[in-house]
């Protein structure tokens, strides 16, 4: 087995035919099958990809398991070649950031662009997850370079405490509320709210928030993203409950701070023996403003 059939692999798994890897990995149809085969036939002729599947290549239940080896092997093997070539201001390689959804939506724009200009031959790639638990098992396999979280993952990981972020309520237009510079929470019993996924970090901050000031939630409809829940609490949809980073600059003042205050950390979450592309955004992050009042102001 060699790391070019990994990222093979790796490659008909994310677009579903061996046609769409070849082209995405810019050789030729025959190069690819050739390499599939080879995985197959060196591992005892097990059968990775289910060819009869109606959605096109599809890994089988093995496929998987070994689909996930292969991510942590190519993972580990780009952030070698990365080390290898740094030198000075010549850095350059992969990083593969994972965000928790919410968290860091103005300030990592930031941070990524000052490292890119720094070092414009570094690839970052940046992905956002709801799930903390997903974040964790991706942690755990060292999948991931670094991630930004509102508790350190589990597992063999390096953690800096950035910040914090407050969140906000968003309104619709006309709300009698927004004449208030701070929302108390139990003022909204009786509303209507825009949420996210049962799975999700934000929903476990509005369950904790419900609860704690005794609101019975009335739930309108859950979205997947913060944009989502921030564009239909303003159109009156119901109202929603975001980190103040997370809100467009264009309905900030549709937001308003609430009481009691409601905030977690953001964590920045590095994996042991992070290389110089890392720790040079780390201390980009921590350039930052992690504090809403730097950037979200009330309007009345």
């Amino acid at each position: 087995m060699s790391l070019r059939q990994f990222e093979y692999a790796l490659a008909v798994a994310e677009e579903g035919s061996v046609t769409a890897a070849a082209e995405l990995l810019h050789v030729a149809q025959p190069s690819v099958s050739q390499q599939i085969r080879g995985l197959e036939a060196g591992n005892s002729a097990v059968t990775l990809f289910d060819p009869h599947a109606p959605t096109g290549l599809v890994p089988t239940v093995v496929g998987r398991a070994f689909l996930r080896e292969a991510q942590v092997a190519v993972s580990a093997a780009r952030r070698a070649r990365a080390t290898a070539r740094a030198g000075g201001e010549e850095l350059e390689g992969e990083v593969l950031v994972a965000v928790q959804m919410g968290l860091g939506t103005r300030q990592l724009p930031g941070a990524l662009t000052a490292l890119r200009r720094r070092f414009p031959r570094l690839e970052v790639t940046v992905f956002e997850e709801p799930n903390p638990a997903e974040l964790e098992r991706l942690g755990r396999r060292g999948v991931l370079d670094l991630a930004l979280v509102a508790e350190p993952c589990e597992g063999p990981a390096d953690a800096h405490h950035l910040g914090d972020e407050e969140f906000v309520v968003v309104l619709g237009a006309g709300h009698p509320r927004l004449a208030a510079d701070r929302v108390e929470l139990r003022e909204l019993e009786g509303e209507p709210w825009v949420r996210f996924g049962r799975d999700s970090a934000l929903d476990g901050v509005l369950r904790d928030v419900l609860r704690d000031n005794e609101l019975t939630p009335i739930t309108i409809a859950r979205v997947s993203q913060t944009a989502t829940a921030v564009r239909w609490a303003a159109h009156g949809l119901g109202v929603t409950l975001v980190p103040a980073s997370a809100v467009p600059q264009a309905y900030e003042h549709l937001a308003r701070p609430v009481f009691p205050v409601v905030s977690q950390p953001v964590v920045a979450a590095l994996r042991n023996g992070a290389g110089p592309a890392e720790r040079a955004l780390l201390e980009l992050l921590r350039q930052e403003t992690w504090h809403k009042s730097a950037f979200f102001s009330p309007v009345s």
